[in-house]
């Protein structure tokens, strides 16, 4: 297969056979599990101590994350636990863009949560909040990440700029093999 000079070349099913992804990236797991520890725990200080507040703070940082393609919480990880050893990099090749749209995706579920909460319906409210702090942690616990494989899905759909397909011998959401 010829490709032109910079162009990306994704991972298909060929006659059976899964092609190598050629445009897979370096991507540090650790972050993006500090990122859904500090989410999981924000958002259930959130609904104990009945602050809506810090449930839109959680979301603002979401959004800022997602617009520069990093972990939210990305500063905590490299500023303060991996510096001091508390939290080994965990680095593998993987595409970055579903963890983004997942990032995103939970960002949005978050602000219609906290419109929620600020105009009335709080149980509506609450439920997008463990929503969001649910699939944090099936991410977390069971490394199962649920936009991940709606991102993988949209892919397979052929929608616009869902371009990536996942690693090979990965399960579409699942985090990657070493």
């Amino acid at each position: 297969m010829r490709r032109r000079q910079g162009e990306r070349v994704t991972g298909r099913l060929i006659k059976g056979e899964l092609t190598m992804d050629a445009s897979l990236q370096k991507v540090d797991h650790s972050a993006l599990r500090v990122n859904q520890a500090v989410i999981i725990a924000l958002l259930l200080v959130s609904f104990i101590a009945n602050a809506a507040w810090l449930a839109a703070l959680v979301a603002a940082v979401m959004t800022v994350g997602a617009l520069t393609r990093q972990p939210g919480f990305r500063p905590l990880y490299t500023g303060l636990l991996k510096p001091r050893g508390w939290v080994k990099p965990d680095v593998l090749n993987d595409n970055p863009e579903p963890h983004v749209f997942a990032q995103g995706f939970g960002a949005v579920v978050l602000w219609a949560g906290v419109v929620a909460l600020v105009t009335g319906p709080a149980a509506l409210g609450w439920g997008l909040v463990w929503l969001v702090t649910g699939l944090a942690a099936l991410n977390l616990f069971g490394g199962f990440c649920a936009g991940c494989a709606v991102y993988y899905w949209l892919n397979r759909l052929n929608v616009p700029g869902f371009v990536k397909t996942p690693p090979p011998g990965a399960f579409p959401g699942m985090r990657p093999r070493v």
